[in-house]
């Protein structure tokens, strides 16, 4: 019967062959030599038994593989199962212990009022903390407590970077917390490290389901950011059952869906086949799958050709934003011959500053059709791309449109109606908006409601002087998800666009990416029925100035005093909240499929008329006899 050692040391590791050997080397250096290491390899694709090979020997040394990454959680539980210590230590294995670290954290728990002790910690390469580092949890390297019938949180009910959400807050109830005030480990900063995988803005659930390669929907919540629960939220969209329609396309869908992402799934209602091909390396907010709401089929990145000639689709539709351009750039080199279309919105500027140009202009002139998020966008893309102009079909259409489902529901009744003053709103980041414009807003009696509690934490320093100015008028709201768009915001009498004053004089080639854009928020305005608030640009060639105008959507402001004075208008404004409402159907991707499948079957229709023109002009020629030849 082996003997029982005195701490289990936890080695929690995917994908980290290179750092592993250096971690259990600073184990095995420890001057308290009575440990076990339990190595749980979380579905790593590299080979962890390999690099921990030569350490096998050594009948302290234990490993188990997961078939599958199951989460830190549950890859932790697992470890606590099998571990046979009266103490627990953990030693992720990209981080490192020094000399004494087990010994001094097992001094203070001799203490048996002590339920956790934590040490001090290197981190960031050369700084130190005597506790935990400022702004973070509890590391893991930093911990030890006594063998305990309590269980990590696991992935199925959480994903977060808060240890102590996770284990570290209900651990303590039992007791003290005590630190030894001894740095003597290293908490090892690279940038694979979980925390940063799942936090935003490096992070977000999108990096991390790409990362982890995770195939459920997930209750998500970084610290920095909004809650997120795909389990909730798309429960009913992946129950509904799948419509089959005779003459349904098969689409498959490259790059990333950005905003609204669920908005697809007004494809798959008309009985259209939906694949997946997901960019590798998504931000935060550039939604891939395997997507929460189902009906959505994946194709594996690797060998993805082979899986395209047996699915056979009809066209791969590209899209929508500069992170996707290198992936779909490779997508359409590569095609096996599927027609192409690209769907392009931020943003062409990015491209040139990152070193995507190249590929940006190559999808343009290699696509089968193409498809603008704005009229002004595309005459700018026809000035930056030559040739493009009436070269293949193109269509009009924001990317970024949600799906209609949401929306039907009645107006609240508006806060100006109970207190007789003027209420607007701002979701999401408040560009334009200075807190001098706030404070002039103010002093016009006008309120400003911002929301997004994400957002505002971005843009504290401005939050913090905008209050101090602008007193009772400023008012700070958490995050609404598209169910509550309705009844939110259709409580204020107008909302904020982006506010800037254009500087192109009508010029395109002058235009920047504010002249161009159609910000997902306008949607987001729209179906809440509010008139839109942007600065007057007459003169100047503005994407949502002319929808604006063209739609009788918002007002068109000078300054604050000329702001003041239309939203004292109440008959106009009454006027335009009625247009605005009337038109909000326009401002959902429901309202235009048909449109857009429509331009899928003309992009495909033309394709196959060249592929038969090609086909023809190498095709060897008949010969004809004629009466009278010498043939």
């Amino acid at each position: 019967m082996p003997t029982v050692p005195r701490v289990s040391v936890l080695m929690p590791t995917f994908d980290q062959t290179a750092f592993l050997p250096r971690a259990v080397e600073s184990l095995l250096a420890q001057s308290l030599e009575d440990w076990e290491l339990v190595v749980i390899d979380d579905g790593s694709r590299e080979d962890t038994r390999g690099a921990l090979a030569p350490y096998l020997a050594d009948p302290r040394v234990r490993f188990e593989r997961l078939e599958r990454n199951v989460g830190l959680g549950a890859a932790l539980n697992r470890a606590l199962d099998l571990a046979r210590g009266a103490l627990v230590a953990y030693l992720p294995s990209d981080d490192v212990i020094y000399r004494d670290h087990l010994a001094t954290l097992a001094d203070v728990l001799e203490d048996p009022g002590v339920t956790l002790a934590f040490s001090g910690v290197r981190h960031h390469y050369n700084r130190e903390a005597t506790g935990r580092v400022d702004g973070e949890p509890l590391q893991l390297v930093q911990v030890m407590h006594r063998a305990t019938t309590r269980r990590w949180v696991e992935r199925a009910e959480l994903t977060t970077d808060d240890l102590g959400r996770m284990f570290w807050t209900a651990l303590a109830e039992g007791g003290e917390t005590r630190g030894t005030g001894l740095v003597t480990c290293e908490w090892v900063d690279h940038p694979a490290q979980r925390h940063k995988v799942v936090r935003e803005p490096l992070g977000g659930i999108n990096p991390y389901r790409v990362r982890y390669d995770v195939r459920e929907p997930m209750r998500f919540h970084s610290t920095v950011g909004n809650p997120i629960d795909e389990v909730g939220r798309y429960r009913e969209a992946r129950e509904r059952p799948a419509t089959t329609r005779s003459g349904g396309l098969k689409i498959v869908l490259v790059g990333e869906l950005a905003y609204n992402a669920d908005r697809v799934l007004a494809l798959a209602e008309q009985g259209h086949e939906l694949y997946g091909l997901w960019t590798p390396e998504p931000y935060w907010y550039n939604w891939v799958g395997p997507l929460p709401f189902g009906h959505v089929r994946d194709i594996p990145r690797e060998d993805w050709q082979t899986h395209l000639r047996r699915i056979r689709p009809d066209v791969i539709y590209g899209l929508l934003n500069w992170q996707a351009v290198p992936w779909a750039h490779h997508v359409m080199k590569e095609n096996p011959g599927v027609p192409f279309v690209w769907h392009f919105k931020e943003g062409p500027f990015i491209c040139l500053e990152k070193g995507t140009w190249r590929e940006l202009v190559e999808l343009y002139q290699g696509a089968d059709g193409v498809i603008h998020t704005s009229a002004e966008l595309q005459a700018w893309t026809e000035t930056a791309v030559p040739g493009l102009a009436g070269s293949k079909p193109a269509l009009v259409l924001d990317g970024d449109l949600p799906k209609r489902d949401p929306f039907d529901v009645e107006r609240s009744r508006r806060l100006s109606e109970d207190d007789g003053e003027i209420h607007t709103v701002v979701p999401g980041r408040p560009i334009g908006l200075h807190p001098h414009t706030v404070a002039e807003l103010a002093a016009h009696g006008v309120h400003l409601h911002f929301y997004g509690d994400f957002t505002q934490g971005q843009w504290r320093a401005w939050t913090l002087k905008t209050r101090a100015l602008a007193g009772r008028f400023f008012h700070l709201h958490p995050n609404v998800d598209q169910d509550g768009w309705v009844r939110e915001f259709s409580r204020y009498d107008a909302g904020w666009l982006h506010l800037f004053g254009s500087r192109n004089h009508g010029e395109l080639r002058r235009a920047d990416w504010d002249d161009l854009n159609v910000p997902a928020r306008m949607a987001t305005l729209a179906v809440a029925g509010l008139p839109m608030i942007q600065g007057d640009n007459a003169g100047h060639v503005v994407a949502t100035q002319t929808l604006a105008r063209e739609l009788e959507l918002g007002l068109l402001v000078r300054d604050m005093d000329d702001l003041a004075a239309q939203l004292s208008d109440t008959a106009r404004l009454a006027r335009l909240r009625e247009s605005v409402w009337r038109q909000r159907e326009t401002f959902t991707f429901d309202h235009h499929v048909h449109r857009l499948t429509t331009f899928l079957r003309t992009v495909i229709a033309a394709a196959e008329t060249r592929g038969q023109a090609r086909e023809a002009s190498y095709a060897p020629k008949a010969v004809v006899n004629t009466p009278g030849s010498d043939s």
